[in-house]
């Protein structure tokens, strides 16, 4: 099951939400001062309608004017003090909610650096963009505000409470007769109100993947002429969402208005109670006025905890997503004695890194993914010395670059080892390995930004000097060179503004200038023109020598010099020596290299004949 189809069914549970202390505890005192100055405004909503009750029973009732100046005065100041402690409480929630987003999308994006690659093969962009952006806002701003809110609420009811059988015991009771349905009702719709809202993120997950998919996939969707279809699929995922919510929303809905509906209740049963204790004397009007003012506002503190409860509930599913992100465990880890000498990624050690000559060893190794059960590699054993170039060759499907993958520790292996340079390469950190890798696609991706700035990846202390030395090395400098704004040219997201075979000269410019000990080449020179494969030919002759490296080749003609050539089939590896052994043994190499050969001369001809018409 893929991951972006996980279900996220667990009942409320506090200690999913205690995960997210290690964000909170940074602006615990931030908390601190928006919880206080919140009680604060409890406080004073608590303390106005006893001003009601003195101006009913002394203004009114006694028919007098008398400290009206001084009354007046007091409930300004209350007043004033309640806007300020709003103002206050506002800003420290307003910062909370944007610094505490800011560094959960921070450790998002952190730990998706750390993750594996089998991680990315399995999940969709769309999955990752929900939970690093919509998410993590949504769980932010409930933090910041919701609950804070909340505990204003509870004070607020609490204070009131205590005011109100202050003022008539009797009467609070009657009150909080009505309490135990409204903890009934919030049992009672919790469960399914979170049940609706897991299924509306679940929906929201999937429509991000689609608009990623359809805005990426934009220039395929035309040509194909399927854009019905894809508005189709994408109707159908959003009626999806929209059903989820309606329903998610309904439910809510009617757990208001039964809030709503107890309120009612309760506040005629004190109007009934309290209208009879004041024809008998019991109580006088003013006190009744406040007690039926508390009784209506008691009620609305009630609404924002059950509402806040309620996205609380929803909002769980957004942080079970976080969380389930951020407790991800790369499959690919250094030990922690290797995290002890050579660092992270994030933390190098490069004082301690060994230089890397390039010498590789497969001792032994067996492999199969870790979502399969066939292995791929058994018993393999294979020797690199530095400096060698290591052709892989095989149809397309027939799992070339696994060897790659181990050589280059994006995956490890299931049985024996391989050494570099004579240690086994677990003994040594993964920034260690990368650092000394250039690695170049057939669809090479470009950050956005400049050409130079794509460049200076390689290298990021590199000058401008260097940066354009390396560039010249491999004939990028005539990707510059033609361009109005030449090396401060901007490439496009994804480097789309530029054609393959110039993302293929940056690409090689990039690792020119990271100088790497291995270097990593998966089918560059297919689908460009001939003068810029000349060009990547030439860069490539530049980039192999005294270099270890793999090419993944699709054209068998341009790998015929590589020192050793790997034959891979059904993801086997069937046969490896040089060109002349295997060309010498008549068997599955001889047979591609034979076939290819002929469409090749096929296409020759066939070019020549439309070049005389």
């Amino acid at each position: 099951m893929q991951i972006e189809e996980k279900d996220y069914n667990k009942a409320f549970d506090w200690r999913i939400w205690a995960k997210l202390w290690k964000f909170i505890k940074p602006f615990r005192g931030l908390l601190f001062t928006a919880l206080i100055f919140n009680i604060f405004c409890a406080m004073v909503d608590i303390a106005l309608p006893l001003f009601q009750q003195y101006a009913i029973n002394h203004f009114i009732g006694e028919m007098t004017t008398e400290g009206m100046p001084g009354f007046a005065l007091t409930y300004l100041a209350a007043i004033i003090f309640q806007m300020a402690s709003v103002m206050v409480f506002c800003r420290c929630a307003m910062v909370i909610e944007m610094r505490m987003s800011k560094d959960m999308k921070k450790a998002c994006f952190d730990h998706l650096q750390e993750l594996s690659f089998s991680y990315y093969n399995t999940t969709p962009v769309g999955y990752i963009l929900a939970r690093v952006m919509s998410d993590t806002g949504r769980i932010s701003g409930l933090i910041a505000w919701n609950f804070l809110d909340m505990f204003w609420a509870l004070f607020y009811v609490i204070g009131i409470f205590a005011v109100m059988a202050r003022l008539n015991l009797k009467l609070a009771l009657f009150v909080m007769l009505v309490v135990p349905a409204l903890v009934f009702l919030t049992f009672f719709f919790q469960k399914r109100i979170l049940a609706w809202n897991r299924q509306v993120r679940k929906h929201n997950s999937r429509i991000t993947g689609a608009y990623n998919e359809g805005i990426m996939g934009a220039q395929t969707s035309k040509t194909l002429v399927i854009e019905k279809k894809n508005a189709e699929q994408f109707h159908t995922i959003t009626q999806e969402m929209r059903i989820a919510g309606i329903k998610a929303s309904r439910m809510n809905g009617i757990y208001i208005s039964l809030v709503v509906l107890c309120s009612a209740v309760a506040t005629a049963i004190i109007l009934r109670q309290g209208g009879m204790m004041v024809e008998e004397n019991v109580i006088l009007i003013g006190t009744l006025s406040a007690f039926t003012t508390y009784a209506v506002n008691m009620f609305e503190p009630i609404q924002n905890v059950a509402r806040n409860l309620s996205e609380l509930m929803s909002a769980q599913a957004n942080t079970e997503r976080v969380m389930g992100l951020l407790d991800e465990e790369a499959q690919i880890q250094d030990r922690p004695d290797v995290i002890e000498k050579y660092g992270t990624a994030f933390d190098q050690k490069r004082e301690n890194w060994e230089p890397i000559k390039g010498d590789i060893v497969f001792e032994d190794v067996t492999f199969h993914y870790p979502d399969g059960n066939e292995n791929i590699l058994e018993h393999f054993n294979l020797h690199v010395p530095a400096g060698t170039t290591v052709a892989i060759v095989g149809e397309t499907g027939a799992g070339k670059s696994t060897l790659v993958n181990l050589a280059c520790r994006f995956f490890e292996p299931t049985e024996g080892r391989i050494l570099i340079d004579g240690v086994d390469y677990r003994e040594r950190s993964q920034a260690w390995l990368h650092s000394s890798i250039g690695y170049v696609l057939q669809s090479p991706h470009l950050f956005t930004g400049t050409i130079m700035e794509n460049i200076r990846y390689g290298r990021l202390e590199a000058t401008d000097e260097e940066v354009i030395r390396a560039a010249k090395t491999v004939s990028a400098d005539k990707v510059a060179s033609k361009l109005e704004k030449g090396w401060k040219t901007d490439v496009g997201e994804g480097g789309d503004s530029m054609s393959t075979g110039e993302k293929q000269l940056i690409s090689f410019a990039r690792a020119v200038l990271a100088d790497p000990a291995i270097f990593v080449l998966d089918e560059a020179t297919s689908s460009i023109d001939t003068e810029t494969e000349q060009l990547i030919q030439n860069a490539i002759s530049y980039l192999l020598k005294d270099r270890t490296s793999f090419i993944i080749a699709h054209r068998l003609s341009t790998i015929r010099q590589a020192d050793i050539i790997l034959v891979v089939k059904a993801g086997k590896i069937i046969e490896q020596g040089s060109h002349r052994e295997l060309m010498e043994k008549r068997g599955y190499y001889y047979n591609l290299y034979t076939q290819q050969f002929r469409e090749e001369m096929m296409e020759g001809f066939t070019g020549a004949k439309k070049t005389e018409a």
